[in-house]
């Protein structure tokens, strides 16, 4: 599949809706890092179709206390894929993430 031909104008307005999608997910995971937000909170956004595109992986790596061996740790352990997001999270994965981390 060819990639599409954008105008300039709906270039600009694609680009700027990916910025304010990365502003999103980045104050989500500021928030999650400051006690703000819980885990359960951010896992009960995953609907939102900005919050359900973050992966897994960066989510745990936000947690105070997780780094990226720590979370790779984690995701192996709960048998959830490297690539995962969290709209792709089954019932039993979110139910194991939660009781891990949560």
């Amino acid at each position: 599949m060819p990639i599409p031909q954008l105008s300039p104008e709906e270039r600009k307005a694609a680009l700027e809706k990916a910025k304010a999608a990365r502003i999103q997910r980045a104050q989500v995971r500021d928030d999650l890092k400051s006690g703000k937000l819980t885990l359960k909170q951010v896992l009960d956004m995953k609907d939102d179709p900005v919050v359900g595109r973050m992966r897994v992986s960066t989510l745990i790596e936000t947690m105070p206390g997780y780094g990226k061996a720590k979370a790779e740790k984690v995701m192996n352990e709960l048998r959830i894929a490297e690539s995962r997001r969290l709209r792709g999270l089954g019932e039993r994965q979110e139910a194991a993430l939660l009781e891990r981390l949560g």
